[in-house]
């Protein structure tokens, strides 16, 4: 019979659909989460994902082994993860809102097994400043922000740190001089047409400040407010764009869309946790921040 840290870890593959974000959320370097699939893969006798630009793509076996483990797997991480005197903090309601993207790829792995405990979510998604507004109207319990607020009816407390990478597909790298990327970066990219999440240009337009000294007098080819689908029109060749590197990794490992610019100190942006004042008086409050205070720890962003 196969460990279950094996079981456990095939199902982080196949729901996250990738080895990079699996080992993320196991809190596992990819090498190990890699040996632990092989370790398993020769139990079973057969081959359990194919590695293609889509990521980790299950095959047949893989699918029926996840529909006879997974809620079984899931009930033993609940039993063993929540000790009796802690079932007061999962009773209650939490209103919890922030990025979709991060939401979706980095928070609701970590919040989803609270709500099995009892605990109850319900999310909003939207622009910090919005968000942040809601909160200290007293509408929200906790926001996910990229922005620090000011101090005054909320608190932030800083949890986790994003990376920002430039990239673009493969063809589009190719149009570029190495040797004016090394001594004239600015003009060297200006020809790339770029896929931005507003007009405004909010991530790339930091990122060209920070590493280039000025806005980018690129081309702006699409706006969308979604980076998952900012990574889709890149991939595609449409433009290039400026994404943190979670949201980019699973592309970067199967070579669709590659770094384009190599800063010498990586540009970071500081996630907070914000709540009002006195907010995580509520258990169901302080229990959700404490599970994404702890899990960033382990987080590749």
């Amino acid at each position: 019979m196969p460990d279950l840290d094996l079981l456990a870890t095939f199902l982080e593959i196949y729901r996250s659909g990738s080895l990079t974000a699996a080992a993320a959320r196991r809190g596992l370097s990819q090498a190990a989460v890699s040996g632990q699939l092989a370790r398993l893969e020769q139990q079973v006798g057969q081959r359990l994902f194919d590695r293609s630009r889509r990521g980790a793509v299950p095959t047949e076996r893989a699918l029926d082994l996840a529909r006879r483990i997974g809620t079984h797997i899931d009930e033993l991480h609940h039993v063993f993860d929540a000790p009796p005197e802690d079932l007061a903090a999962y009773r209650g309601t939490v209103r919890l809102a922030g990025p979709s993207d991060l939401l979706a790829m980095r928070v609701m792995p970590v919040l989803a097994p609270l709500a099995v405990r009892g605990l109850r979510l319900r999310i909003t998604l939207g622009l910090a400043e919005d968000l942040l507004a809601v909160l200290a109207a007293g509408s929200l319990d906790m926001v996910v922000s990229a922005v620090r607020p000011p101090p005054g009816t909320v608190v932030a407390t800083a949890f986790a740190d994003e990376e920002f990478v430039l990239v673009g597909a493969p063809s589009l790298a190719r149009t570029i001089d190495p040797g004016a990327l090394a001594t004239e970066p600015l003009r060297a990219l200006a020809h790339l047409p770029l896929i931005a999440y507003a007009e405004d240009l909010p991530i790339i337009r930091r990122y060209w400040r920070s590493e280039f000294g000025r806005r980018p007098p690129n081309p702006v080819a699409i706006t969308i407010p979604d980076l998952r689908a900012t990574l889709a029109a890149v991939v595609a060749g449409a433009g290039v764009s400026v994404l943190p590197r979670y949201v980019a990794e699973p592309a970067l490992a199967a070579g669709s869309v590659e770094v384009l610019h190599q800063p010498q100190v990586p540009p970071l942006n500081t996630l907070y946790l914000v709540t009002r004042v006195g907010g995580l008086a509520a258990p169901a409050v302080a229990t959700v921040h404490r599970a994404l205070t702890e899990r960033s720890n382990h987080w590749v962003l």
